[in-house]
């Protein structure tokens, strides 16, 4: 295998045969390193949850055990970029909110997200990057719909 990875199949069975290993190749290359995955994903899930969302409801949407997002959580919070807060409807429960310093890093691990987007895609063609980031955006999109109807493995939960 060379340092861009397999070559792009010619027939349309093994090129989506090919999506599941391809996006798990992008997968592994997001941020600086594991820590940085988490702690993105972690910032995301709340972030898009606007203050909607416990512990429970991050594991769940991450699609991990609740003791793994407990402990990414709980990084999260020590590093000042979550912070946990009374529900309103349940004062038992607290929810999980992004502070000013995590919606800071959320839109940096965007921007570092779009420089490697734009230096990865600099030698296609515009109209090519365009579409691709399109489509890109409406298969996530289409991706979190199938999986709260339970697609991925019938439980409702998100990568």
């Amino acid at each position: 295998m060379n340092s861009q990875g397999p070559p792009v199949p010619a027939d349309d069975d093994s090129l989506l045969d090919n999506v599941g290993p391809a996006l798990s190749r992008l997968r592994r290359r997001v941020g600086s390193g594991r820590g940085d995955l988490t702690r993105n994903i972690v910032l995301n899930v709340v972030g898009d949850a606007a203050g909607r969302i416990t512990v429970g409801g991050v594991a769940e949407k991450m699609g991990v055990a609740q003791p793994v997002a407990s402990r990414a959580i709980a990084a999260c919070i020590a590093e000042g970029l979550l912070r946990r807060v009374a529900s309103q409807q349940d004062g038992r429960s607290s929810l999980l909110e992004l502070t000013d310093a995590g919606e800071s890093a959320r839109r940096g691990y965007a921007a570092e997200q779009r420089r490697a987007f734009e230096d990865i895609t600099a030698h296609w063609d515009s109209a090519d990057r365009m579409q691709f980031a399109r489509f890109l955006t409406r298969y996530a999109q289409d991706a979190s719909a199938w999986t709260a109807r339970g697609g991925s493995n019938g439980s409702g939960s998100e990568d």
